[in-house]
């Protein structure tokens, strides 16, 4: 096949010679050709190129594709239910800074310092770096745990929901092509 370098875009349309793709193609393919001269920096620039081309793989993956359209089509719903855990994650912030602050000025000295504590236990992952200590707090973030594992929930049911919607579509549409 050999190296087709800048003359593979030569021959294509107007339209696609400067698409998205076909700048990313030569972006990818620059560290290649720069390789020969040894500008380290503007070589490793190139390379981190050749990971954007990895986005050229929906063209051949019907799953990507797939993906995709669920994203998409439920895109209204995920943008919901994440403003629905930002939310969340402020009014849980807010009530740990009113119920530690007085115990632990260090650890929750503000309510955006607090935000740390809220997203480490939305998401259930439990640092241990700040914690509370009084029971009132410790009831808070027991509660706060369980619904974070509610809210992750959500979109992850809304994506199988889309998921399983725009299998039956094509499902159908193959049984009314194969009539």
């Amino acid at each position: 096949m050999g190296w087709r370098g800048l003359g593979a875009i030569s021959n294509r349309p107007r339209e696609k010679k400067f698409s998205f793709y076909s700048i990313l193609s030569v972006l990818g393919r620059g560290n290649y050709q720069l390789s020969i001269i040894n500008y380290q920096l503007l070589n490793r620039s190139f390379r981190l190129f050749r990971i954007f081309r990895l986005f050229k793989i929906s063209r051949y993956s019907s799953t990507v594709k797939l993906f995709g359209k669920v994203i998409k089509s439920k895109q209204e719903e995920i943008v919901i239910a994440l403003f629905i855990a930002l939310v969340l994650l402020v009014t849980s912030a807010s009530l740990i800074y009113f119920a530690e602050h007085e115990a632990q000025p260090d650890d929750f000295p503000h309510i955006p310092a607090a935000m740390w504590w809220g997203i480490v236990t939305l998401t259930t992952v439990g640092y241990g770096d700040v914690y509370p200590i009084t029971p009132l707090s410790r009831f808070l973030g027991a509660i706060v745990a369980l619904v974070g594992v509610g809210i992750f929930a959500l979109p992850a049911g809304i994506v199988a929901s889309g998921f399983t919607e725009e299998i039956e579509k094509n499902g159908l549409q193959i049984k009314i092509k194969n009539l």
